[in-house]
């Protein structure tokens, strides 16, 4: 009995080619004519920037305290949360106007 050799085969996945990166963000050459995958990808990438700086400062006031102002790390991290809670409102918006589209006949 003999053994045919099968080759593994790949399926291209919608999610992986949705990776945000600085040079998809500057394919545009100006701001009004980047796309709508660019806009919100640069936001995504803004709000991570200030999750990130959020716990870096926590970190460093961690191990040591006298070089981080406690007013800064209260400040960062009002900017982090309310950059989430904006990106949460505009995701909701964003699927109640398509499922709005979408059931509209």
């Amino acid at each position: 009995m003999s053994v045919t050799n099968v080759s593994q085969v790949s399926v291209d996945n919608f999610r992986s080619k949705m990776v945000s990166s600085s040079e998809m963000i500057d394919n545009a050459a100006r701001p009004e004519t980047a796309s709508f995958e660019q806009t919100i990808l640069k936001a995504f990438d803004a709000m991570n920037a200030k999750q990130q700086k959020t716990d870096e400062l926590a970190q460093q006031m961690i191990i040591d305290p006298e070089s981080v102002d406690p007013h800064d790390v209260t400040i960062a991290m009002a900017e982090a949360n309310l950059s989430l809670k904006i990106a949460q409102s505009t995701i909701d918006r964003v699927i109640k106007s398509w499922n709005d589209v979408t059931t509209s006949r």
